[in-house]
């Protein structure tokens, strides 16, 4: 029997954990898998590990963990391959199959327009900021300025650039203000999937700042309630049901 566990990111916001599972309900729908569960990375329950022994005490001997993050860095190159392997260790009969992160989709730059459009209809009065989570893995990295090339080929206009909340440069805080001072109106796009801290941090440092007469800052909304996002998620699971390729080999590695 079969299980797809699928591995959410985890928040001290409350409401992220139920935006979590309204995702993950919405992704089972389209998944054809008889046991289908979800858990957390860090912060919040249920772990990778109490899941795994709730599906193998069903009789479960095929697993797919499904990361649920946008890009891949380190938490889906080392750290879940290594809860995987531990968890391998302990049911050695089982098969586990590991899935891979959403990464650069172009249905996911869909998504960034329909949350520009959300905010406005003279786009062209700002600049645009991408606001990713950040990371000191240069492949994150450059998936993200991928991103905001992308972007920019829907709106040649515009001036768009990315910055990031931590581990990476240039900061969101740094780079925000200093737009303000050249007394740009800026549209913000989180490149986050839930609300959580860094989310909240956001709008916090947005509330704090003084503009001039005329200046806007606009923020648009995060991604996980988004119809593509669960799009995506589904052909994930179908993907590794077919072979998880590269990302089967690092849990063999780990194991």
């Amino acid at each position: 029997m079969e299980a797809v566990i699928y591995m959410c990111h985890g928040s001290r916001v409350p409401q992220a954990k139920m935006e979590s599972f309204a995702l993950i309900d919405r992704v089972k729908k389209g998944v054809t898998v008889p046991i289908q569960e979800t858990c957390f990375l860090e912060l919040q329950d249920p772990t990778l590990s109490e899941v795994v022994r709730k599906v193998v005490d069903k009789g479960v001997t095929k697993i797919i963990v499904m990361p649920i993050l946008l890009l891949t860095a380190g938490h889906a190159k080392k750290d879940i391959p290594e809860m995987i392997g531990e968890e391998k260790s302990k049911y050695p009969d089982v098969t586990f199959i590991y899935g891979r992160a959403i990464e650069v989709e172009r249905k996911m730059v869909d998504v960034l327009v329909e949350r520009i459009k959300e905010c406005t209809a003279t786009v062209e009065h700002y600049d645009i900021l991408l606001v990713g989570r950040g990371s000191s893995d240069m492949n994150a990295i450059a998936d993200t300025e991928q991103i905001v090339t992308m972007l920019r080929q829907h709106y040649p206009a515009n001036t768009i650039e990315k910055c990031f909340l931590a581990a990476s440069k240039p900061k969101f805080e740094e780079f925000l203000t200093a737009k303000i001072k050249q007394k740009k109106s800026v549209l913000i796009l989180p490149y986050i999937l839930f609300t959580g801290l860094l989310d909240v941090g956001i709008k916090d440092f947005i509330n704090q700042l003084r503009l001039v007469d005329g200046q806007e800052i606009l923020l648009a909304d995060y991604l996980g309630h988004h119809r593509y996002v669960s799009d995506i998620l589904i052909d994930r699971v179908r993907e590794a049901k077919e072979g998880a390729g590269i990302h089967a080999a690092m849990v063999k590695r780990s194991s």
